[in-house]
């Protein structure tokens, strides 16, 4: 069997954001493959923790993809900051004898190091162009929790696990292994709390984690991590605030600094997101002319415009949202007038020092280690989402009351489509069966 048809049979998504089938972006033929190891996001703490407790899977894995690819360099980025880490990578690429292809990307400890687009200049000096992707100049990117998952899929092991930190406001900050398809609850209780009635919880980072609406969800491959704060933290507050809202706000205070477009992060790369231009349409009613604000199609969401750069306070991400969707109703796509950019010459003396963020966000006191800990959550009933990732959901291949065993496949990729294989992750007796999930009760 081929690593691709191991990939897809393992079911590899891209383990944080949107969750892209891997098998599919193994498919190009690219110059670099890239490793995400710069989990920019405040508090997370699982990738820098993986590449220290799995360098020689990580790194097999990796090379796996690169060869896949054709690439020539295979290029490992990873801030400067976790010096062990590095330390332990350079090693045991020697030892593995791999150094002539895989290397070690010093990033930066900014954010959002980690975003793609951004990771693809710091490691490379390329800037993909507006609304494209790292393909289109040679690249193809994965995080280093994908490439421990090429390895295991290269001996036969499919995705049933993923690897959680949870943070914030709690007595316990851990990371762990978890099941696919385990009530969130259980994963929040690590953290010593029982009642969340005060607290709310963000899926994911900080920055661009949501806050969940309902606690009692089921863990999916592509989960990262759990913030949890009490609802009064000035973050949540800020969460919580309704598109409506954020539109009155936007149109009775913006005063046009265009702070939030020098410190887009998607700007400095040369890019013509410009989030104050997106106000000034909100503020004098220009939503009939598609023309005003279809730059808004080059939002990258990470909220560097809302949660740092703004003075007042407001809320230029939502206005961006907000033109993204009237874009979107009415079929219109934002096509680029160049193909070529260059980062904007202030971009160096803009990069938003992680420290910094982590202050104005008001998570000072947290920023705390989550170790890795090796403690078993054994839930009596998983749910196994069938839409965890990009493309066509996955289509059952069990029925209620059949018996699976940890591993099996029990939702497939339609004939034809892009998706993503689902594995029960405990034995068990398939319970129900829908479009939307396959829910299984531990024997």
């Amino acid at each position: 069997m081929s690593l691709i048809d191991q990939i897809k049979d393992a079911g590899i998504i891209g383990a944080g954001g949107a969750g892209f089938p891997t098998h599919a972006k193994l498919t190009s033929q690219a110059e670099y493959i890239l490793m995400n190891g710069a989990e920019c996001e405040p508090l997370l703490r699982v990738d820098q923790q993986l590449m220290n407790i799995y360098p020689d899977e990580i790194i097999k894995g990796f090379e796996m993809a690169g060869r896949q690819v054709g690439a020539k360099k295979a290029i490992i980025g990873i801030k400067g900051k976790h010096h062990d880490v590095i330390d332990k990578l350079n090693e045991r690429i020697d030892a593995l004898n791999v150094g002539d292809f895989v290397e070690v990307g010093i990033l930066p400890d900014v954010y959002p190091a980690g975003d793609e687009q951004v990771l693809v200049y710091q490691l490379t000096g390329r800037v993909v162009p507006e609304t494209g992707i790292p393909i289109m100049v040679g690249c193809v990117v994965m995080n280093s929790e994908t490439a421990l998952n090429v390895y295991k899929a290269s001996q036969g092991i499919p995705v049933t696990e993923k690897y959680i930190t949870v943070a914030g406001d709690v007595p316990t900050r851990v990371t762990v292994k978890v099941p696919v398809g385990t009530p969130v609850i259980d994963v929040l209780k690590l953290s010593g709390i029982e009642d969340f009635s005060d607290y709310a919880v963000i899926g994911g980072g900080p920055m661009m984690g949501p806050i969940l609406p309902d606690i009692n969800g089921y863990v999916t491959k592509k989960d990262k991590g759990f913030l949890i704060l009490k609802k009064d933290h000035p973050l949540i507050v800020r969460k919580s605030v309704t598109p409506e809202q954020a539109r009155r706000v936007n149109k009775a205070t913006c005063e046009q600094c265009r702070m939030c477009t020098d410190m887009c992060p998607r700007y400095l790369l040369g890019h013509d997101m410009q989030p104050h231009k997106m106000m000034r349409v909100l503020n004098y009613g220009l939503t009939n002319d598609p023309e005003a604000y279809k730059i808004a199609s080059l939002c990258c969401q990470c909220n560097m415009c809302e949660l740092f750069a703004c003075p007042a306070g407001l809320h230029p991400k939502m206005a961006n949202l907000h033109f993204k969707g009237l874009l979107a109703e009415q079929g219109i796509k934002y096509k680029p007038e160049k193909t070529e950019f260059e980062p904007r010459k202030m971009r160096d003396y803009r990069l938003v020092p992680s420290k910094r963020l982590i202050a104005r966000l008001g998570l000072k006191d947290f920023d705390q280690a989550a170790p890795m800990s090796d403690i078993a959550i054994n839930p009596e009933t998983i749910r196994i989402a069938m839409r965890q990732h990009v493309g066509a959901p996955a289509s059952p291949v069990v029925t209620a009351g059949q018996q699976v065993q940890a591993g099996q496949m029990i939702a497939a990729v339609p004939e034809g489509a892009l998706g993503a294989a689902m594995h029960t992750s405990i034995n068990g007796t398939v319970s129900e069966v829908t479009a939307d999930y396959i829910e299984i009760r531990r024997n």
